[in-house]
């Protein structure tokens, strides 16, 4: 058996998340001793006890979501469970790059933090719009966007699984996609809340400013493949990999793509480590046949060790 590791990004957020790590496993106090020692031991009481208002600042979510999805992986690491392939959505993967050893932890909390302000100063609030289709195929949605374009900028943020497709961009453009959409038969249409529109060419000004922060880092070849989002293909390059990180803010994640790709490479069973439950979710709705197991809360380890 191969096994994926897959960690999430942001929308996954919610406080108390990782609490129980910290009280039952040494390994994850010792992370999240780490981001107390970088990010001041308020960063902590954030995470456990909120506010909730503070969490949701993407400054502020990106590196607690990091924190939590590094202690959990941390915690399996020591129990002696071993990955084979690593991917990680959006932000998550710099989490599947500290568990790759391609990046160091403490070099990925300010770097994430910096991505998150980046990312929430490159559009003004109330400017961007995204929103989660579902029902349609990445063609009639791509489509959909493309007809769109006339009210401004939209295009997919995120290809999720089959019939889940999430598009990001300017407020009325979207707006006139969604309309679109429930006109050839979208099932369901969900407009995220969220800070910025994601993933599309409005945060194409955060590009040049990650970039210069990626260079003042090292990055490392990774120990176990990971597969990125921006090209659903793995990449062993550090140069590649940090060209990776920074085309990612700006262009679609090829989620569903990457998933295949794992499978592709013998990969025949999932574990998401981190907050939330969706990535076991959209597994279940890509590759319905094979075992996919959830680690959030510290109960999930010990049914983890029954099966």
């Amino acid at each position: 058996m191969k096994t994926a590791f897959l960690f999430p990004g942001q929308g996954a957020q919610y406080v108390g998340m990782g609490k129980d790590f910290y009280d039952r496993f040494p390994e994850a106090r010792s992370v999240f001793a780490q981001t107390a020692e970088d990010m001041g031991p308020e960063f902590l009481e954030m995470i456990f006890s909120g506010p909730e208002s503070k969490l949701q600042m993407t400054e502020y979510t990106q590196p607690a979501i990091l924190t939590v999805s590094v202690a959990i992986y941390r915690v399996l690491d020591k129990l002696g469970f071993q990955a084979s392939g690593l991917a990680g959505l959006s932000l998550g993967e710099y989490s599947a790059l500290v568990a790759a050893e391609a990046l160091q932890f403490h070099q990925a909390l300010p770097l994430v933090q910096k991505r998150g302000i980046f990312m929430q100063e490159a559009v003004s609030a109330g400017e961007g719009s995204m929103a989660a289709i579902m029902g349609l195929s990445h063609e009639v949605v791509e489509k959909v966007c493309h007809d769109a374009a006339s009210e401004g900028l939209v295009s997919p943020a995120n290809y999720n699984c089959p019939g889940q497709i999430v598009i990001s961009g300017n407020v009325r453009a979207v707006n006139f996609a969604v309309r679109l959409a429930r006109k050839v038969g979208a099932k369901k249409v969900t407009e995220l809340k969220v800070s910025a529109p994601f993933h599309c060419a409005l945060l194409q000004p955060v590009e040049d400013r990650l970039s210069r922060e990626l260079d003042k880092i090292t990055i490392k070849k990774p120990a176990v493949p990971v597969v990125f989002n921006v090209s659903a293909q793995f990449s062993g390059n550090p140069g590649q990999i940090k060209a990776n990180l920074v085309n990612q803010v700006s262009n679609p994640i090829l989620w569903e793509q990457s998933i295949r790709n794992l499978i592709a490479a013998g990969i025949d069973s999932f574990i998401s480590l981190g907050p939330g439950n969706s990535l076991s979710r959209l597994m279940k709705r890509i590759a319905p046949e094979l075992k996919t197991f959830s680690v959030e809360e510290a109960g999930d380890i010990d049914r983890l060790l029954e099966l």
